[in-house]
C-alpha cells in the first residue's frame, strides 16, 4: 500500500503545486471494484468544492494516462477538514502541541489506538512523544497506521 501511495504522491505532486495547491496526503483504501484513492489538498485560503472539482479533472487525465493502480478504484479529492490527517513528520512538527487520534500498525503492550497532545517531534530518531491520559508515550512514526487532529470547537 505504501508503495502505491508514494508512486502516485510522485506522480502528482509536481502537477499539484503547479496549480498552487499543497499535497497533504494520499489514501487508498483497495476493496475489489469499490477502492477509493483519496487525495487531501489545501491551500492558505482553504478548499472549496470548485478546487476539489479542478485538482479531480486533472488528476483523472494523469491517471489515464499512466494508470498507476491496477483495478477499478474511485477518486476522491478532499480538503483535510477539520479532523485533518497526518502523514508525515512535517505535519507532527507543525501541529505540536494539538490533540490527535492514531492508530498503529501493530499494538504497543497491547494497545494500538492512542489519544492525547504531540508533546515533541524527534527528525533523528522519526519518533513523536504524545502525552496521554497516562502519560508520555513514544511512537515511531513509520508504525503510524493512521493519525488526525481531533477537533477542538
Amino acid at each position: 500500500m505504501a508503495k502505491i501511495t508514494e508512486k502516485i504522491t510522485e506522480l502528482v505532486n509536481p502537477t499539484l503545486e503547479d496549480m498552487g495547491y499543497e499535497l497533504v496526503g494520499i489514501e487508498y483504501i483497495a476493496s475489489g471494484k469499490h477502492s477509493i484513492l483519496r487525495v487531501f489538498i489545501d491551500t492558505e485560503n482553504g478548499i472549496g468544492i470548485e478546487d476539489c472539482e479542478k485538482v479531480s479533472h486533472q488528476l483523472s487525465a494523469i491517471f489515464d494516462v499512466e494508470d498507476p493502480i491496477a483495478g477499478q478504484y474511485n477518486l476522491e479529492v478532499s480538503s483535510p477538514g477539520v479532523e485533518r490527517p497526518l502523514f508525515h513528520i512535517g505535519h507532527y512538527q507543525r501541529f505540536l502541541g494539538f490533540d490527535i487520534n492514531l492508530r498503529m500498525v501493530r499494538p504497543i503492550d497491547g494497545q494500538r489506538k492512542f489519544k492525547g497532545s504531540i508533546g515533541s517531534v524527534s527528525e533523528l530518531n522519526n519518533t513523536i512523544e504524545l502525552v496521554t491520559e497516562l502519560g508520555p508515550v513514544t511512537l515511531d512514526i513509520d508504525m503510524i497506521e493512521k493519525a488526525n487532529l481531533v477537533a477542538d470547537f
